[in-house]
């Protein structure tokens, strides 16, 4: 908050809040500054002070006056003020185009993961709190593989281009047990499973390409595909999976070349896919002839008999993907996929061409965890504790006035607020507390009054009673 004592002005403490937002892109390009009223109100400072501070802004060019409309976050292509005008000034000065606001975009959540806003337990996290991931097993995997011998061994050549032969039999074992049958040869390590998601981007489309994408989705997902020029078509995602009907015309009206789902715990929503759903999504996929990108993510999270794709397809038409980040260490990068022969090898050719291998560290440190059960007593520790997190969760929203889109399973609740999501997302920055808003996992973004949360981070009823507070002034 905003202190009187400070060494610095009122004015200046402002001013560097806003700009300190803007250039970690938690305020995004577009998006719009509270009224000078309504700045004044929040902060409990004079309208004077907000003016001022709106006019530092506006002279390090981080935002724009908009006639009439206040002021706005420049975007990159945005003209800067023109000098010797104040806030004031601008506020009121014509403009040739005017622009809608735009919403948080994805890097918002991102840059957020690494600028924590306070020590307070973040509701907009995407993993789990680092206490729940702490153990003992992990600094002995390491230490393991961190032997002079052991280290000389892999560090002082290029590994293996498709990973480490060891992880990889680690792995295939592993996936026998959801019954995804596939050797060793036909698993490849990536630096974590966005790696692997751009990995399979690269091989099999081209710039202009249309892809299918389930909405609402993740949005780092749609800002990389359009990031490599591809035409993202979003499909609705539903309790048993994504909308048929929707994807039966993209494929008669466009001809779409891929497929991006998360059938297991499907991020925001927590939805499963239904097996009568994966059938006809796999129907779909030979008739029209495209791929199918399962991003498994939490498969760690969720039920082994759940239903997955690739599982029903044998990788004839799916390419499985997944990672530990969610699990184990987010900083460890450690992901795979799986592919037929055929395909895998022309996705072991991309890894090739930009990392030309993964270090292998870390990739046998895990697979040291793997093979001594360690995962897997660590997933059963962090299952128990998440279903007893959740519950508290659960109830505390619904006791602040809150409700569940979906039915709650997994890491995650996709929770109807009631209001403008973006617009409390700003309101609870000031509060020490990063959101996620619902228009960050939309491909076509738009203020929307749902939010996603973090179970393990949201059992805190202190976040539960600021959020009513903040949600009275909206």
């Amino acid at each position: 908050m905003l202190t009187r004592t400070s060494a610095q002005t009122l004015t200046e403490q402002l001013a560097d809040r806003f700009a300190e937002r803007i250039r970690n892109r938690l305020l995004a390009p577009g998006a719009r500054l509270p009224s000078v009223r309504e700045c004044a109100r929040q902060q409990g400072v004079s309208p004077h002070t907000v003016v001022a501070a709106y006019d530092q802004l506006l002279a390090q060019g981080l935002v724009e006056a908009r006639r009439q409309r206040g002021f706005y976050v420049r975007s990159e292509a945005a003209a800067p003020a023109r000098p010797g005008r104040g806030a004031a000034d601008e506020a009121s000065a014509p403009t040739a185009t005017v622009l809608a606001a735009a919403p948080a975009d994805a890097s918002t959540l991102i840059r957020g993961m690494f600028h924590r806003q306070s020590d307070k337990p973040q509701p907009g996290m995407g993993v789990l709190p680092p206490d729940w991931l702490e153990s003992s097993f992990m600094p002995a995997a390491v230490r393991r593989v961190t032997g002079v011998k052991a280290l000389q061994e892999f560090s002082l050549q290029y590994g293996d281009p498709a990973g480490d032969a060891g992880l990889r039999r680690s792995l295939a074992k592993k996936l026998a047990g959801i019954q995804l049958e596939v050797p060793p040869a036909q698993i490849v390590t990536t630096v974590g499973a966005t790696h692997a998601l751009d990995i399979v981007s690269r091989t099999l489309l081209r710039a202009g390409d249309p892809v299918m994408v389930e909405e609402p989705g993740w949005a780092v997902e749609f800002a990389r595909l359009e990031a490599l020029g591809m035409r993202v078509l979003p499909v609705p995602r539903r309790a048993d999976g994504p909308d048929l009907e929707v994807m039966q015309r993209y494929c008669e009206a466009h001809a779409p070349k891929l497929f991006v789902s998360v059938s297991v715990l499907h991020n925001p929503t927590g939805h499963c896919l239904s097996p009568a759903s994966a059938y006809r999504v796999l129907q779909m996929a030979q008739q029209h002839d495209f791929h199918i990108v399962e991003d498994d993510t939490y498969s760690h999270l969720a039920p082994e008999h759940a239903t997955r794709l690739s599982v029903l397809d044998g990788l004839s038409r799916t390419i499985y993907v997944s990672g530990f980040a969610k699990i184990l260490a987010p900083n460890w990068r450690i992901g795979f996929l799986t592919a037929s022969p055929a395909l895998v090898e022309r996705l072991l050719e991309t890894k090739l061409l930009a990392t030309l291998t993964t270090p292998a560290l870390f990739e046998r440190a895990l697979a040291w965890c793997i093979d001594q059960g360690q995962l897997r007593r660590h997933v059963e520790r962090i299952r128990l504790r998440l279903d007893g997190a959740r519950a508290r969760a659960v109830k505390l929203a619904l006791a602040h006035g809150c409700t569940l889109a979906a039915e709650p399973a997994g890491l995650f609740g996709w929770v109807q607020t009631g209001v403008d999501t973006d617009t409390l997302t700003q309101r609870m920055l000031d509060e020490g507390y990063l959101l996620a808003p619902g228009s960050l996992f939309h491909a076509r973004r738009a203020p929307t009054t749902l939010m996603r949360i973090n179970f393990a981070t949201t059992q805190d009823a202190a976040f539960w009673k600021t959020f009513v507070r903040v949600r009275a002034t909206l």
